[in-house]
């Protein structure tokens, strides 16, 4: 794996209560990979249950966004180091979360489901949920969720955009088409274009056993040819030794959905940096998104 002058933006720390490793340990293992640039994306606390298995908790987040912002400065020159937090999208908590993301100083914020009404869909706990349940109308929800994440105007980027696939396959083996989508993909992609809100290429499924990338190619294709120009790489990281694991399949998965750029944040404001430029063992240039 050469992950030299590429980018790894979604990264967990044991502060999630479900990853191992400190941020330190990542930075380590990112000098030593050759990476361009991390970006620390861990979970925004919850606040519509109590689990410390899930997310940090609400008094941590001072804390996360201090230290990442001291480890910028001690490897200054050395790695570029964002700060990003991963933030669920939940209706009844929009309004709560929105006012405890006032007046960050994070660089990203990335919007993600995993519930579905009340149900968390990706947790191993709960993958007897799959069984019994209409999966046409598990995907319509969960499309229905991230377009109007996007349209709540409080994410940069969307993570993992198809993430219901994670265990899919106990109940419903066969790959998905666009067909099987229906339209309501396509109103989630006209919602992310409308609001400027990218997506996510995350290399986890090769790690849980699916052999792909969130979003499959299909689906990126469609993003791609609905608008949408911002987007991000990510291991998705739970584990220091996972750290940039699959991001050459990310490059080709980029490749062959026809883009030729990734994106990086800073401040909240958006960058492109070609795909020729991150695959070269050395810092990328940069130029601005229009």
């Amino acid at each position: 794996m050469d992950t030299r002058g590429l980018v790894d933006y979604h990264l967990h720390t044991e502060l999630c209560g479900h990853a191992r490793g400190g941020l330190e340990d990542y930075v380590g293992r990112a000098l030593e990979l050759g990476l361009a640039e991390v970006g620390f994306c861990d979970h925004f606390p919850l606040l519509h249950l109590k689990d410390p298995t899930l997310s940090m908790t609400v008094e941590d987040l001072p804390r996360y966004l201090r230290e990442v912002e001291e480890l910028r400065g001690r490897f200054s020159g050395m790695l570029e180091i964002r700060v990003g937090i991963e933030v669920d999208y939940l209706p009844e908590t929009l309004q709560q979360v929105s006012e405890m993301l006032e007046g960050l100083t994070l660089d990203y914020v990335m919007g993600s489901v995993h519930f579905l009404d009340g149900w968390g869909f990706d947790d191993p706990r709960y993958v007897d949920g799959y069984r019994g349940r209409d999966i046409r109308a598990l995907w319509e929800r969960y499309f229905q969720l991230l377009g109007d994440a996007a349209e709540s105007g409080k994410f940069d980027v969307m993570a993992h955009p198809d993430y219901f696939r994670r265990h899919l396959h106990h109940t419903h083996p066969e790959p998905l088409t666009l067909e099987d989508y229906g339209p309501i993909l396509f109103e989630a992609i006209d919602s992310m274009a409308s609001y400027g809100v990218g997506v996510e290429v995350n290399t986890s499924g090769y790690r849980h056993g699916i052999g792909d990338c969130y979003p499959s190619l299909e689906v990126l294709r469609a993003f791609k040819d609905g608008g949408i120009e911002t987007v991000t790489i990510g291991s998705d990281s739970h584990r220091v030794e996972d750290l940039g694991s699959g991001l050459e399949e990310a490059v080709a998965r980029l490749r062959s959905a026809s883009y030729d750029h990734i994106s990086i944040f800073e401040g909240r404001r958006n960058h492109f940096v070609s795909l020729d430029e991150a695959c070269r063992p050395r810092k990328p240039q940069i130029r601005f998104s229009t």
